[in-house]
């Protein structure tokens, strides 16, 4: 009977403990609609290349390795 009630005391314990646990962690919160998880800055650097491979009629595989290429080179603030 012992070990029963020693179970019943630990599962209590243990439980409250790993709820105290969870409603203490941060929540995460959603991106705003139309919001967009891609930093303005690196945003604005894709398209900026975009526009560059564009006046080259860049397409494909050229594109892509430009548009990388020119993303690298650009300083990161």
């Amino acid at each position: 009977m012992r070990i029963a009630v020693a179970l019943a005391v630990a599962a209590v314990f243990g439980s409250s403990s790993a709820l105290a646990t969870d409603a203490s962690r941060p929540t995460t919160t959603a991106t705003p609609s139309g919001a967009s998880a891609t930093p303005v800055h690196k945003q604005n650097s894709l398209k900026a290349c975009n526009k560059k491979a564009d006046a080259k009629s860049l397409t494909g595989p050229q594109r892509s390795a430009f548009v990388k290429n020119c993303r690298n080179s650009k300083p990161q603030s």
